[in-house]
């Protein structure tokens, strides 16, 4: 089994008056370990990120690491549309004990796919830990296309995974056909689907709220019992579909996070709370149905 497989949590940055809250930041983990997910991802865009210092990342990553006392591989975000940049955040974040890096394809500036390719060589060859590309083309405005993925794992031994975030299932059977790396799912709802195709887990922003569950449908998966993953998929599947449908991630689930009493409802503009109606959809669902 690869080091980054199964349910692989996008952590939430908590915050409380305007600071990242390290006292909750802590719990959150310890929940997530105790509940026996495969792995935790620090700094991502579900921890809001681009409203972060490189200081409160690095801090971040150091308290997840000691929280996390190597009983999980810690993965931190490390993507940035300033290649030098990155490979100073992920410098910094190797140094703070990361085992692993996720690195967001580069955003707004929208490079050619020469220009892609030497961006994450030049983070790979600045740090020896697995790298976990990050194919998101909605928020970032650029693909990873697959013959550029392709390369970068023939050609870097430590690029050893991509989480896939196109939203597109024909996208990860090409990739899974075309090359050999290992391939995560970025979208909940599409977990099931292309775990299936071969895909080893998914970076969860659900696992937030219900690590049990979503650990669940993966293990299934990985252990090739499909009737028991399509039973936790089809009780997720409204959960998974509203928090990254709702409004923008990482809202919804911090919204509901902080309705189950595990973080306060503070976000770092230009993120802002919910809209009332919405967030009384989400509590009405939440009262629905028994997360675990």
């Amino acid at each position: 089994m690869p080091l980054l497989h199964g349910t692989l949590t996008a952590l939430v940055t908590p915050f409380r008056d305007g600071k990242v809250d390290f006292a909750t930041l802590e719990r959150l983990v310890e929940r997530q370990i105790e509940a026996g997910v495969d792995g935790l991802v620090a700094c991502g865009i579900t921890g809001e990120a681009p409203t972060l210092t490189g200081e409160e990342q690095t801090e971040i990553v150091k308290c997840v690491v000691r929280v996390a006392r190597r009983r999980v591989p810690v993965v931190a975000g490390t993507g940035s549309n300033c290649t030098a940049d990155a490979v100073e955040l992920s410098r910094r974040a190797v140094a703070a004990g990361a085992d692993a890096l996720l690195v967001v394809s580069p955003y707004y500036n929208r490079p050619t796919q020469a220009g892609v390719y030497a961006h994450y060589s030049a983070i790979a060859h600045a740090v020896e830990v697995p790298i976990l590309l990050y194919n998101i083309p909605g928020r970032t405005g650029v693909e990873i296309e697959i013959p550029t993925v392709r390369r970068l794992h023939a050609d870097h031994s430590n690029i050893v995974a991509i989480k896939h975030a196109t939203g597109r299932v024909l996208d990860a059977a090409e990739l899974i056909q075309a090359c050999q790396i290992d391939v995560l799912s970025g979208d909940d709802a599409m977990t099931l689907p292309l775990m299936c195709m071969g895909a080893v887990g998914v970076v969860s922003v659900l696992a937030n709220l219900a690590p049990r569950m979503v650990r669940r449908l993966t293990q299934a998966a990985l252990d090739g019992d499909l009737g028991r993953a399509q039973l936790e998929h089809r009780i997720l599947y409204p959960l998974s579909h509203t928090l990254l449908s709702l409004e923008t991630n990482p809202i919804p689930v911090k919204t509901a996070l902080a309705l189950k009493g595990l973080c306060t409802e503070e976000f770092r503009l230009p993120l802002c709370p919910m809209a009332p109606e919405n967030r009384a959809r989400l509590e009405a669902l939440l009262k629905e149905r028994n997360v675990e």
